[in-house]
């Protein structure tokens, strides 16, 4: 079977810690998952990206607001088990997870090979945070000529005001915002 518009599915930073922070993950970790369905039935390959650092941290700099305050606490962490995906959303054996040391999916990633090598124009971003790996990611891929497609309720963000500006204000510009249902068709 071939698959669908040299589109990929890419499920970022759905990590069992980052899941973890938010207030209620019942929804996005079951509407991710019925993504992940709808890409794996039309062969639309779903590709993980996950943030993770080599132990202590080494690729964190102090001039890195975002990620230099959590660098102690990334020392002690087990890097292995801080990077698997939440197993209600798993990989299959033959899907690829690709590991970022930024915010952005494509910063210390091999993703774009990965997408070249699969003859990806499309994708299709679901992800937390909205204002983090989303947006990051939106810009970048926008910037690599990308279509994009955001699928707005498989995303999700700590603070809900900041969620609904970046998908109904700012990604419309650069992406087709849709929701789950509208995506499956």
């Amino acid at each position: 079977m071939e698959q669908i518009q040299n589109t990929a599915l890419l499920v970022m930073d759905m990590q069992v810690g980052i899941v973890a922070m938010l207030p209620d993950a019942t929804s996005i970790l079951s509407n991710v998952a019925k993504a992940i369905t709808n890409a794996r039935e039309k062969n639309i390959p779903v590709i993980y990206v996950v943030v993770g650092f080599r132990q202590g941290a080494p690729e964190i700099n102090i001039n890195n607001k975002g990620f230099a305050a959590s660098k102690e606490r990334f020392a002690n962490v087990d890097m292995t088990q801080f990077m698997t995906v939440h197993p209600d959303l798993a990989p299959l054996e033959n899907e690829v997870t690709v590991t970022k040391r930024r915010v952005c999916a494509f910063t210390g990633s091999d993703l774009e090979v990965v997408l070249r090598s699969f003859g990806i124009q499309h994708l299709v971003l679901t992800g937390i945070a909205t204002s983090g790996v989303v947006l990051s990611t939106v810009r970048e891929a926008a910037d690599k000529d990308y279509r994009l497609t955001v699928l707005s309720d498989c995303c999700a963000d700590g603070d809900e005001e900041v969620h609904r500006v970046l998908t109904t204000k700012v990604f419309p510009r650069q992406a087709d915002v849709v929701t789950l249902e509208e995506w499956i068709g």
